[in-house]
């Protein structure tokens, strides 16, 4: 398929029916825009840790099992699409599921016919975690721990420009049952199977970025990277996401801006803040990211209001850390001059993709006099 978001409209297409639900770890922005469309409901069942951001748990990206049984007593087996695992969970912080979790989530499924779903685009960066954090995999590879992984899922998707640092993304299966089910839609949408919307060039990259995943020195590179952000953010006061995550280095930006109520959107006028004063292009995560309801149209607060510093692999070097850290310790010092921001205009789906905010009572000019009153007009 041509991208990530892709294959999350073909499965959601083929195996959601209105009325459905989908249990999962936690959900992606446009995972859960393309669930809803077609008239499912996804279901957030993480353990207790999951959005504690500041902890020690090294798996804060599990399902909790016991309410996935729930959740299938509930609702009953033929109501559940299926249950979706995303690795290294995006918008709690880039948080890992051990693999002995998947596994019972697996044996859980199974037993009542339901298929499980992984959310593999940054399953490199999953595998290093548990090769680090889990003590029954110290002693294996990658490579091993990417297999075992894939045979315990029965459809796994993915974006390339994550894990395999290419464009393009796939939906790969073992299962021919769901294979049947998924070929007649692909060329509808993105076109053969031999390319499924991709060129031959993009595909060989992934061919290529696939293979390299699994290097220890790459699979690790971003994770090492984030660790030291974190740890350095954290000696100097600054609320980050612990313990480190993959894909980025996550600021809380409750704890940042507790003034502010959700609807003020803290980590949108963090992220902002963040560019007025350092140039460093951040990604909100929090209360901006949120569709409204699909029912009533109100608008839904997210569990936590995030900032993520995104640390690609084989790009950055400590000095680009360390000059983030200075930035994010003067923004810190002066907070009281971020206020909140609000819409005026509001896309009716992924609204954070083109929507346009504007600031309450003009704060970013005062937070931009602030720091040229520091170092200057020229910096």
């Amino acid at each position: 398929v041509h991208q990530g978001r892709a294959a999350e409209h073909l499965l959601a297409k083929v195996f959601i029916k209105p009325g459905d639900v989908i249990p999962m770890n936690y959900h992606f922005t446009t995972t859960r825009a393309h669930f809803e469309i077609v008239g499912g409901r996804v279901l957030e069942i993480f353990g207790s840790e999951a959005l504690q951001t500041e902890s020690t748990c090294p798996f804060k990206g599990n399902i909790d099992i016991d309410k996935l049984h729930d959740v299938i007593h509930d609702y009953g087996a033929e109501k559940v699409s299926f249950v979706r695992m995303e690795a290294t969970t995006n918008l709690i912080g880039g948080q890992p599921f051990s693999l002995a979790n998947l596994r019972e989530v697996k044996e859980v499924a199974a037993d009542h016919g339901i298929f499980l779903l992984v959310d593999a685009s940054l399953i490199s960066e999953n595998a290093y975690f548990i090769k680090q954090r889990e003590a029954a995999y110290q002693d294996k590879s990658i490579a091993e721990i990417v297999r075992e992984i894939m045979d315990l899922a029965d459809i796994c998707y993915l974006s390339g420009r994550k894990s395999c640092s290419a464009r393009g993304g796939f939906i790969a299966t073992s299962n021919k049952t769901l294979f049947d089910r998924l070929r007649p839609w692909l060329p509808v949408y993105e076109g053969f199977f031999t390319y499924g919307g991709m060129s031959t060039k993009e595909v060989e990259a992934m061919a290529v970025g696939m293979r390299e995943m699994v290097d220890p020195d790459v699979a690790g590179a971003s994770a090492q990277f984030v660790r030291y952000f974190v740890e350095r953010l954290v000696e100097n006061g600054i609320p980050a996401v612990t313990p480190p995550g993959g894909l980025a280095c996550h600021v809380d930006a409750h704890k940042f801006l507790p003034e502010l109520t959700s609807f003020e959107y803290p980590a949108g006028a963090l992220a902002a803040a963040v560019f007025l004063t350092s140039g460093i292009r951040t990604m909100e995560r929090g209360t901006v990211s949120m569709d409204r309801d699909p029912v009533d149209g109100k608008e839904l607060a997210s569990d936590l209001e995030l900032v993520r510093f995104a640390v690609p692999r084989r790009l950055y070097t400590m000095s680009h850390v360390e000059y983030a850290v200075d930035r994010i310790q003067w923004l810190y010092e002066h907070r009281h001059l971020i206020k909140g921001l609000k819409f005026v205009e509001e896309p009716p789906v992924l609204r954070f993709f083109l929507g346009r905010m504007a600031p309450l009572d003009n704060w970013g000019a005062k937070l931009v006099a602030a720091f040229q009153a520091d170092f200057g007009s020229d910096c």
